[in-house]
């Protein structure tokens, strides 16, 4: 996993909603970007929910979050519109950035972590968050680390 301090590897990547997203894109923003193993697995989709639940407070705070995972784009497409999933969501089927992100263990390398890397406005990893079965404490991190971050940055 990529360690705070580091830059965040730059991407360019198609979105579910069919548009081109590049981290550069999101330059002032706080960003969110979460792994997830894979889509309608049962804590993929509790924490997939609990972000589309935040949505609104973390773009309020100055975030964008954006969801990655390896499933085809497809499938990442059907996760999505099933769930109402209002924010970016990549389907990462050549694991380019997940590679860069340094979400495979290392014993198990088509094996995503659950990590969300908080990346601050300058494009440097601010927080590193990895809970494989605590979804709902990873998602409570997370939010509290992005509030406190903008209340810095403020």
């Amino acid at each position: 996993m990529l360690r705070v301090g580091q830059t965040a590897p730059h991407f360019e990547a198609m979105t579910t909603s069919g548009e081109r997203l590049s981290l550069l894109s999101l330059r002032g923003k706080i960003v969110v970007l979460y792994f997830f193993r894979r889509a309608f697995t049962r804590n993929c989709t509790v924490e997939t929910k609990g972000f589309r639940d935040n949505y609104e407070e973390l773009v309020a705070l100055g975030s964008e979050v954006v969801g990655i995972s390896c499933d085809e784009h497809a499938t990442q497409c059907r996760f999505a519109e099933t769930h109402g999933i209002g924010f970016p969501m990549i389907a990462d089927t050549d694991r380019s950035i997940s590679t860069a992100y340094r979400t495979f263990f290392s014993l198990l390398p088509m094996i995503s972590h659950r990590v969300t890397y908080v990346v601050d406005r300058q494009g440097t990893v601010a927080g590193v968050f990895n809970h494989e079965f605590q979804v709902v404490k990873h998602l409570d991190e997370v939010t509290t680390f992005v509030r406190e971050l903008a209340k810095k940055d403020g």
